[in-house]
């Protein structure tokens, strides 16, 4: 059985990253895909872990070859998703989540109309504001970049499947977990991800 591939984006500050964490450590059978991107590690990052960091020729190359199922430039830096590792992962059984962009998603979208989308929005404006804002990591000009990017970004939530607001990180995680449990359930498969005997569905 073929696993299925969940697309959960939104503005940065939304709090995606706490949640996605939260729904991995509970679900069994999800495989988190792991990004190609150009710009430089953070703090504490590790190559192969969060992000796969390659050079800018390296991405240009790949890209230029297929490699990527989706791909976008995201403030200066380029972020992509490579099609084999999510093929081999499905073709395998597993469920895959992929962290993209808005950019990114429309083309998954596009080439995979079955795919799971989720968007995940702050309470409001003012909270992601804030949010950002008590980060300490950016200057004031980088600050309204993310802030006018991240308006833009929630006006495509209507192009999802599902919209989660995080107002409330636990209510946020189970919802989450329950689209997804959801759509495991769908058919010919189980609540816990598993494909359905086929002696059961009179095959």
């Amino acid at each position: 059985m073929k696993g299925c591939i969940f697309i959960v984006s939104a503005p940065s500050g939304a709090g995606k990253s706490t949640v996605l964490k939260r729904v991995m450590a509970h679900i069994p059978g999800l495989v988190f895909s792991v990004s190609h991107t150009t710009r430089n590690p953070r703090p504490g990052e590790e190559d192969g872990r969060d992000y796969h960091f390659i050079s800018r020729e390296e991405f240009i190359r790949l890209r230029d070859q297929g490699g990527f199922l989706e791909w976008a430039e995201v403030h200066g830096n380029f972020y992509g998703t490579s099609g084999e590792a999510v093929n081999r992962q499905t073709a395998s059984g597993r469920d895959v989540v992929l962290d993209i962009d808005v950019q990114g998603a429309s083309q998954v979208m596009a080439r995979v109309p079955d795919a799971v989308s989720i968007f995940i929005l702050p309470p409001s404006h003012e909270e992601l504001e804030r949010r950002l804002r008590g980060r300490g990591t950016e200057d004031e000009a980088t600050m309204r970049r993310r802030l006018a990017a991240a308006s833009g970004e929630m006006a495509r939530a209507r192009d999802y499947g599902f919209v989660v607001i995080n107002d409330d990180l636990d209510r946020a995680v189970a919802q989450v977990e329950g689209i997804i449990l959801a759509e495991r359930a769908r058919a010919r498969r189980t609540a816990d991800g598993a494909p359905i005997p086929a002696e059961l569905m009179g095959r």
